[in-house]
């Protein structure tokens, strides 16, 4: 038992009555490399951030050194020796190296040259080639997360959690940060890291946790396990689950080619990729973590810019356009619905109203700036009821409602603009179950109207539910093309990671 330095029992974390994760049971060992791995929304971050004091457990309990422990802040999880590097750094980006290394300790460091020799004489321990008068802005995105690790082992972490650690990392830079972590398991710290890239979980972990929609499916020596036998893991699901259907039996014909990209690059996020989307289908883009697909058809909708020199192209109908504001792509007949709707998708304080008639303003060029009240609240009305957005009533703040009606106000906002292109991205993270069949059912009747929808999504049930034909994307292209009558969510995954 003196073995374990952090465990979980019976873990459970629940958002608005809905786990994110459910009764899982979690063991680290001292001096390990624990990897964990499964699809988006499996609840792989919610564990880590349980752990990390950033979220409190429903119920369940957590012990760390033989001890009942209940983090509740971050600096709480520090103190038991918990520390988290996440996905985007928690560094202060205007202040240097050594000010983020020491910063919370300045009663001790209240001088900047003591502070600079002691972070430079610390970073030489550690073997980290880091400047520490460096501006942490300035940094790429290896030497910030070496940063991140030194701040961890400075405060004397017993254990380090890493969520995708590998994502923005080169592969020579990757290969460092394997180093690192190797140095680290040397040294007795415990990591825990969250990995799409299986290659990776199976070359550096001892051992490998798998969760799925929330759950524990199974913890075993990296040695026991193959790419295979993770997918089966990561994606073996009840096929009696009807809230995404039976397998397609019909898939519809393409109609016209409405968007071509070739060769289109953002570095360092979008490499060379080319796709092309037709009139009257829904066209699912799989992928994980990392692999460009929203990056894609945010250039696409002008919310992006591709790379000025050899960016390749954007074919609308046959015309090569190049829209640097999303106003002309909206103007051209192209909607995006975007995945983060709190920050991108509606005002939270305006009426739902508003939110769908503002939508309409801005299909038309500047002439067009005046706000009608009356035509607002018509318009408005008449989408309420077509998408069934339940609220209090017509004028209710958009705050106000549950997730699944605010995903609602937003695709209302991109259809009443009467789009030819409607691009989907993961339209229905955070949304309740009758409101995912509700958008579901719309989605596909865009399609048989003959519009040309594009269905962004993590989640490999939907894709396979919605998709006439599935395109994977990895590390930033279309690698690899399905129908729906052939594809199997086994050989989408081995195209996302192989």
């Amino acid at each position: 038992m003196n073995d374990l330095v952090l465990s979980l029992s019976k873990a459970t974390k629940l958002y608005a009555g809905v786990p994110a994760i459910d009764g899982v049971d979690f063991e680290l060992r001292r001096g390990e490399i624990h990897a964990l791995v499964g699809e988006n929304g499996a609840g792989k971050s919610t564990l880590t951030k349980i752990m990390a004091g950033v979220v409190t457990l429903t119920s369940g309990g957590m012990i760390v050194d033989g001890v009942d422990v209940t983090p509740r802040t971050p600096l709480e999880a520090r103190n038991l020796g918990i520390a988290m590097v996440f996905q985007e750094n928690s560094l202060v980006p205007t202040m240097t190296v050594a000010q983020n290394l020491f910063l919370g300790q300045e009663k001790f460091y209240n001088r900047l040259r003591g502070i600079y020799i002691a972070a430079q004489q610390f970073l030489q321990s550690l073997n980290f080639d880091v400047t520490p008068t460096a501006t942490v802005g300035g940094l790429g995105a290896a030497k910030k997360q070496m940063v991140e690790i030194a701040r961890a082992v400075l405060h004397k972490a017993k254990v380090i959690i890493f969520d995708e650690p590998t994502a923005t990392l080169t592969p020579e830079e990757k290969k460092y940060f394997f180093d690192l972590v190797k140095d680290l398991k040397k040294r007795g710290v415990s990591i825990i890291f969250i990995s799409h890239a299986l290659e990776e979980a199976l070359l550096l972990a001892d051992r490998i946790t798998v969760l799925r929609d929330g759950r524990h499916v199974v913890t075993d020596d990296a040695s026991r396990f193959d790419r295979a036998r993770i997918v089966q893991a990561m994606v073996g699901r009840d096929l009696s689950n009807t809230l995404y259907g039976a397998r397609k039996a019909t898939v519809r014909a393409s109609g016209k080619r409405v968007l071509t990209v070739q060769n289109l690059k953002m570095a360092p996020m979008v490499k060379n990729n080319s796709l092309s989307v037709f009139a009257g289908q829904i066209t699912g883009v799989f992928g994980l973590v990392g692999a460009g697909r929203t990056e894609t058809f945010k250039i696409v909708a002008g919310i992006m810019k591709r790379d000025f020199f050899h960016g390749g192209e954007v074919i609308l109908e046959d015309k090569p356009v190049r829209y640097r504001v999303p106003a002309p792509a909206v103007q051209a007949g192209i909607a995006y619905v975007t995945e983060d709707r709190k920050v991108e998708g509606f005002f939270e304080t305006a009426s739902i109203a508003r939110n769908i008639y503002l939508g309409l303003l801005a299909k038309f060029p500047k002439g067009r700036a005046w706000l009608s009240r009356r035509e607002s609240t018509a318009t408005g009305k008449s989408w309420i009821e077509r998408l069934k957005v339940r609220a209090i009533g017509d004028e209710a703040k958009v705050v106000e409602l549950s997730g699944g009606n605010q995903q609602k106000v937003v695709i209302a906002k991109s259809l009443i603009q009467d789009p030819d292109l409607i691009i989907f991205d993961e339209p229905t993270r955070g949304v309740d179950v009758g409101a995912i069949v509700e958008i579901h059912e719309l989605i596909n009747s865009l399609a048989d109207k003959g519009k040309a929808v594009v269905v962004i999504s993590s989640y490999l049930p939907e894709i396979m539910a919605l998709s006439d034909r599935i395109l994977v994307c990895r590390q930033g292209k279309v690698v690899e093309e399905f129908s729906a009558l052939e594809a199997t969510e086994e050989s989408i995954m081995y195209a996302a990671i192989h």
